[in-house]
């Protein structure tokens, strides 16, 4: 392993223009653009390229193309999670999502960050800060999740919301940036299926008569 990516993954300022990271670019730019281009192809294909495109993949996930990201192998997805269209997932550091998580349209997952001092952003330098997305998150759609983050289980981000801090589990955030706005509560909850279907049906009785 070269000197750059050591650093890169030790989440100290690197080069990103080097051989070494330019292959794996060019490993992810021919991945991703086998699963964007798939679209009618059988779901058993699809699976293998995520596969081979990511770090982890657990059952079940599903991302709806066109899907970008800068490496592949340093994303984590946990089982049961679905992605919607667009989204960009920058993974100089590791990109980590939980199970159950549900990502709206759009989204964007940024681990880079630039030099402040303009000489030396010219001169290429950046590093990377983890991201970390727990169990049964929902971010709406054009959410930007920046550079260090870490969002609590179960909490919801609100469409284009800018998450530049770390949110606590069970909330709801929304914003820029992304505040709390309350905790989730049982009131939250909405009735379960069969009480729905229980509700449908008086309504059908009733209906039939009046």
């Amino acid at each position: 392993m070269g000197e750059n990516k050591q650093r890169m993954l030790a989440g100290e300022w690197y080069l990103p223009d080097d051989e070494e990271l330019g292959a794996e670019t060019e490993r992810r730019f021919a991945l991703c653009a086998a699963y964007n281009g798939n679209g009618v192809a059988a779901p058993g294909d699809r699976a293998r390229i995520l596969a081979e495109l990511l770090g982890s993949v657990g059952e079940d996930v599903r991302i709806r193309p066109p899907f970008q990201c800068d490496y592949g192998t340093y994303i984590t997805i946990g089982a049961r999670t679905f992605v919607n269209f667009n989204a960009v997932f920058l993974d100089a550091a590791p990109i980590t999502i939980g199970s159950d998580v549900q990502i709206g349209p759009n989204v964007q997952l940024l681990t880079p960050t630039h030099e402040l001092d303009t000489e030396r952003r010219r001169a290429g330098w950046e590093k990377a800060s983890p991201v970390t997305i727990g169990d049964n998150v929902w971010l709406g759609g054009g959410v930007i999740v920046c550079p260090g983050v870490t969002i609590g289980e179960n909490t919801v981000v609100g469409a284009g919301s800018v998450v530049t801090k770390d949110l606590p589990a069970g909330v709801l955030a929304v914003g820029n940036p992304a505040r709390v706005i309350r905790e989730l509560t049982a009131s939250d909850k909405g009735p379960e299926p069969r009480e729905t279907e229980r509700r449908a049906e008086r309504t059908v009785v009733q209906r039939a008569g009046r």
